[in-house]
Protein backbone atom coordinates (compact mmCIF):
# COMPACT_ATOMS: atom_id res chain seq x y z
CA UNK A 1 0.00 0.00 0.00
CA UNK A 2 2.22 3.25 -1.27
CA UNK A 3 1.24 6.17 -3.56
CA UNK A 4 4.83 6.38 -3.71
CA UNK A 5 6.00 7.99 -7.26
CA UNK A 6 2.82 9.46 -8.07
CA UNK A 7 1.53 12.67 -8.19
CA UNK A 8 -1.44 13.92 -5.92
CA UNK A 9 -3.43 17.30 -5.58
CA UNK A 10 -5.48 18.01 -2.48
CA UNK A 11 -7.88 20.74 -3.18
CA UNK A 12 -8.79 21.77 0.50
CA UNK A 13 -5.83 20.47 1.33
CA UNK A 14 -4.39 23.67 3.96
CA UNK A 15 -6.05 22.70 7.00
CA UNK A 16 -7.96 19.98 8.68
CA UNK A 17 -9.16 16.59 7.18
CA UNK A 18 -7.19 17.77 3.69
CA UNK A 19 -4.43 18.87 4.79
CA UNK A 20 -3.72 15.54 7.14
CA UNK A 21 -4.19 13.81 3.38
CA UNK A 22 -1.96 16.61 1.90
CA UNK A 23 1.19 15.21 4.67
CA UNK A 24 -0.10 11.97 4.38
CA UNK A 25 0.61 11.53 1.06
CA UNK A 26 3.94 12.83 1.13
CA UNK A 27 5.17 11.16 4.01
CA UNK A 28 4.20 7.69 1.73
CA UNK A 29 6.22 9.30 -1.00
CA UNK A 30 4.14 11.28 -3.35
CA UNK A 31 4.11 14.12 -5.15
CA UNK A 32 1.69 16.63 -3.79
CA UNK A 33 -0.31 20.11 -4.66
CA UNK A 34 -2.34 21.34 -1.05
CA UNK A 35 -4.23 23.78 -2.52
CA UNK A 36 -7.64 26.10 -1.46
CA UNK A 37 -8.67 29.76 -1.84
CA UNK A 38 -6.54 31.23 0.79
CA UNK A 39 -3.18 32.14 -0.39
CA UNK A 40 -0.86 32.44 2.49
CA UNK A 41 -2.18 28.81 3.68
CA UNK A 42 -1.26 27.35 0.35
CA UNK A 43 2.60 29.15 0.70
CA UNK A 44 2.81 27.90 4.28
CA UNK A 45 1.90 24.21 3.20
CA UNK A 46 4.43 24.44 0.45
CA UNK A 47 7.04 25.27 2.57
CA UNK A 48 6.09 22.64 4.71
CA UNK A 49 5.74 19.71 2.29
CA UNK A 50 9.38 21.31 0.42
CA UNK A 51 11.31 21.23 3.95
CA UNK A 52 10.01 16.99 3.69
CA UNK A 53 11.68 16.82 0.37
CA UNK A 54 8.23 16.72 -1.01
CA UNK A 55 7.67 18.46 -4.80
CA UNK A 56 5.16 20.57 -4.82
CA UNK A 57 3.94 23.42 -6.45
CA UNK A 58 1.56 27.38 -4.61
CA UNK A 59 -2.06 27.20 -6.69
CA UNK A 60 -4.62 28.98 -5.39
CA UNK A 61 -7.89 27.54 -5.77
CA UNK A 62 -11.50 28.32 -5.45
CA UNK A 63 -13.95 25.63 -6.19
CA UNK A 64 -16.72 28.01 -7.10
CA UNK A 65 -14.75 29.37 -9.84
CA UNK A 66 -13.98 26.54 -12.57
CA UNK A 67 -11.22 28.64 -14.39
CA UNK A 68 -9.51 28.44 -11.03
CA UNK A 69 -10.29 24.68 -10.63
CA UNK A 70 -8.78 24.50 -14.52
CA UNK A 71 -5.49 26.08 -13.52
CA UNK A 72 -5.28 23.84 -10.79
CA UNK A 73 -5.38 21.29 -13.40
CA UNK A 74 -3.12 22.68 -16.09
CA UNK A 75 -0.29 23.14 -13.28
CA UNK A 76 -0.16 19.74 -11.82
CA UNK A 77 0.36 18.53 -15.18
CA UNK A 78 2.94 21.13 -16.32
CA UNK A 79 4.73 20.66 -13.66
CA UNK A 80 4.28 16.68 -13.07
CA UNK A 81 3.47 15.74 -16.09
CA UNK A 82 0.01 13.86 -15.60
CA UNK A 83 -2.13 14.06 -11.79
CA UNK A 84 -2.69 10.19 -10.93
CA UNK A 85 -4.79 11.48 -7.42
CA UNK A 86 -7.39 13.62 -6.81
CA UNK A 87 -8.81 14.33 -3.12
CA UNK A 88 -11.43 16.88 -2.90
CA UNK A 89 -11.51 18.36 0.45
CA UNK A 90 -12.86 21.83 0.64
CA UNK A 91 -16.02 22.12 3.21
CA UNK A 92 -18.64 24.58 4.15
CA UNK A 93 -21.03 24.12 6.53
CA UNK A 94 -24.11 26.84 7.38
CA UNK A 95 -25.64 26.36 10.35
CA UNK A 96 -29.13 27.49 11.03
CA UNK A 97 -32.79 25.92 11.07
CA UNK A 98 -34.41 24.74 7.78
CA UNK A 99 -37.29 27.89 9.03
CA UNK A 100 -34.48 30.73 9.07
CA UNK A 101 -32.16 29.20 7.03
CA UNK A 102 -30.80 32.22 4.08
CA UNK A 103 -30.61 30.82 0.68
CA UNK A 104 -27.33 32.57 0.12
CA UNK A 105 -26.34 30.05 3.21
CA UNK A 106 -27.72 27.24 1.69
CA UNK A 107 -27.09 28.39 -2.26
CA UNK A 108 -22.80 28.40 -0.51
CA UNK A 109 -23.00 24.76 1.06
CA UNK A 110 -24.56 22.83 -1.68
CA UNK A 111 -21.54 25.50 -4.28
CA UNK A 112 -18.93 24.28 -1.86
CA UNK A 113 -19.63 20.55 -0.81
CA UNK A 114 -21.34 19.35 -3.80
CA UNK A 115 -21.10 21.84 -7.13
CA UNK A 116 -17.43 22.09 -6.16
CA UNK A 117 -16.81 18.53 -6.10
CA UNK A 118 -18.44 18.27 -9.39
CA UNK A 119 -16.41 20.62 -10.82
CA UNK A 120 -13.18 19.05 -9.74
CA UNK A 121 -14.15 15.82 -11.20
CA UNK A 122 -15.15 16.99 -14.51
CA UNK A 123 -11.81 18.87 -14.73
CA UNK A 124 -9.62 16.77 -13.55
CA UNK A 125 -11.10 13.46 -14.80
CA UNK A 126 -10.19 14.95 -18.06
CA UNK A 127 -6.52 15.08 -17.41
CA UNK A 128 -6.22 11.90 -15.76
CA UNK A 129 -5.50 9.29 -17.65
CA UNK A 130 -5.84 6.40 -14.86
CA UNK A 131 -5.89 6.83 -10.80
CA UNK A 132 -7.93 7.85 -7.90
CA UNK A 133 -10.81 10.28 -6.80
CA UNK A 134 -11.32 10.56 -3.04
CA UNK A 135 -14.77 12.70 -2.26
CA UNK A 136 -14.24 13.77 1.57
CA UNK A 137 -17.96 13.07 2.37
CA UNK A 138 -19.38 13.42 5.40
CA UNK A 139 -21.85 10.96 8.69
CA UNK A 140 -24.26 13.53 7.91
CA UNK A 141 -25.21 12.53 4.65
CA UNK A 142 -27.09 9.97 5.94
CA UNK A 143 -28.03 11.23 9.56
CA UNK A 144 -30.79 13.88 10.54
CA UNK A 145 -29.10 16.65 12.17
CA UNK A 146 -30.34 19.66 13.51
CA UNK A 147 -29.67 23.31 12.28
CA UNK A 148 -27.41 21.66 9.17
CA UNK A 149 -30.07 21.17 6.44
CA UNK A 150 -27.46 22.39 3.55
CA UNK A 151 -24.74 20.47 4.58
CA UNK A 152 -26.31 17.17 4.97
CA UNK A 153 -27.98 17.79 1.53
CA UNK A 154 -24.98 18.80 0.25
CA UNK A 155 -23.03 15.35 1.23
CA UNK A 156 -25.66 13.63 0.77
CA UNK A 157 -25.16 14.59 -2.92
CA UNK A 158 -21.66 13.75 -2.67
CA UNK A 159 -22.43 10.45 -1.94
CA UNK A 160 -24.96 10.57 -4.96
CA UNK A 161 -21.96 11.69 -7.33
CA UNK A 162 -19.38 9.41 -5.99
CA UNK A 163 -21.42 6.39 -7.17
CA UNK A 164 -22.53 7.80 -10.64
CA UNK A 165 -19.11 9.40 -11.17
CA UNK A 166 -17.19 6.27 -10.74
CA UNK A 167 -19.50 4.25 -13.03
CA UNK A 168 -18.65 6.80 -15.50
CA UNK A 169 -15.43 6.46 -15.21
CA UNK A 170 -14.51 3.41 -14.70
CA UNK A 171 -12.38 1.31 -15.13
CA UNK A 172 -9.43 3.57 -15.83
CA UNK A 173 -10.56 5.82 -13.09
CA UNK A 174 -11.70 4.90 -9.31
CA UNK A 175 -13.98 7.65 -7.59
CA UNK A 176 -14.63 6.89 -3.47
CA UNK A 177 -15.79 8.70 -0.75
CA UNK A 178 -14.51 8.87 2.82
CA UNK A 179 -17.67 10.11 5.33
CA UNK A 180 -15.77 10.77 8.62
CA UNK A 181 -17.84 10.76 12.02
CA UNK A 182 -16.60 13.64 14.45
CA UNK A 183 -13.19 15.28 13.68
CA UNK A 184 -11.44 17.74 15.56
CA UNK A 185 -10.44 20.07 13.06
CA UNK A 186 -10.56 23.93 13.08
CA UNK A 187 -13.67 24.19 10.80
CA UNK A 188 -15.23 22.29 14.23
CA UNK A 189 -13.70 25.16 16.35
CA UNK A 190 -14.15 24.29 20.11
CA UNK A 191 -17.34 22.37 19.60
CA UNK A 192 -15.27 19.09 20.90
CA UNK A 193 -12.84 20.36 23.42
CA UNK A 194 -13.44 17.55 26.15
CA UNK A 195 -15.01 19.85 28.53
CA UNK A 196 -18.45 20.71 26.09
CA UNK A 197 -21.61 18.86 27.00
CA UNK A 198 -21.30 17.98 23.01
CA UNK A 199 -18.16 15.85 23.48
CA UNK A 200 -19.34 14.01 26.41
CA UNK A 201 -22.43 12.85 24.46
CA UNK A 202 -20.53 12.04 21.17
CA UNK A 203 -17.96 10.24 23.64
CA UNK A 204 -20.82 7.99 25.34
CA UNK A 205 -22.15 6.96 21.75
CA UNK A 206 -19.02 5.97 20.27
CA UNK A 207 -17.16 2.27 20.99
CA UNK A 208 -13.86 4.11 20.86
CA UNK A 209 -14.95 6.61 23.38
CA UNK A 210 -13.38 9.64 21.42
CA UNK A 211 -13.58 11.92 18.21
CA UNK A 212 -10.88 11.75 15.39
CA UNK A 213 -8.07 12.77 14.73
CA UNK A 214 -7.50 14.09 10.94
CA UNK A 215 -4.81 11.68 10.80
CA UNK A 216 -6.94 9.18 11.59
CA UNK A 217 -8.86 10.28 8.21
CA UNK A 218 -6.13 10.31 6.28
CA UNK A 219 -5.15 6.29 6.65
CA UNK A 220 -7.71 5.73 4.74
CA UNK A 221 -7.37 8.35 1.94
CA UNK A 222 -4.02 6.99 2.12
CA UNK A 223 -5.16 2.92 1.15
CA UNK A 224 -8.00 4.59 -1.65
CA UNK A 225 -5.14 6.38 -3.60
CA UNK A 226 -2.94 3.45 -3.43
CA UNK A 227 -2.97 0.67 -5.87
CA UNK A 228 -4.27 -1.71 -2.64
CA UNK A 229 -7.91 -0.56 -3.17
CA UNK A 230 -7.48 -1.15 -6.90
CA UNK A 231 -10.62 -3.02 -6.71
CA UNK A 232 -12.71 -0.35 -4.44
CA UNK A 233 -14.92 2.16 -6.88
CA UNK A 234 -17.98 3.18 -5.96
CA UNK A 235 -17.59 3.25 -2.44
CA UNK A 236 -19.06 5.54 0.62
CA UNK A 237 -17.13 4.46 3.89
CA UNK A 238 -17.31 5.19 7.24
CA UNK A 239 -14.77 6.61 9.71
CA UNK A 240 -16.59 7.33 13.17
CA UNK A 241 -14.99 5.11 15.49
CA UNK A 242 -18.13 3.30 15.44
CA UNK A 243 -20.52 6.24 16.71
CA UNK A 244 -24.38 4.81 17.27
CA UNK A 245 -26.95 6.90 14.82
CA UNK A 246 -29.82 5.25 16.65
CA UNK A 247 -30.69 8.47 18.84
CA UNK A 248 -30.77 10.53 15.28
Amino acid sequence: MTVAGKTAVVIGGTSGIGRAIALGLAEDGADVIASSRDRMSVEEIATELRERGTATAEVVCDVTDRDSIENLAETAVEKFGGVDILVNSAGSVAKSPITTMSEDDWERDIEVNLTGVFRACQVFANVMEEGSIINISSMSSGQARENRPAYCASKSGVDGLTRAAAADLGPSIRVNAIAPGFVKTPLAGDAFDEETELRAEIDQRTPMERVATPDEIAGLALYLASDAASFTTGEVIRVDGGYDNSAQ
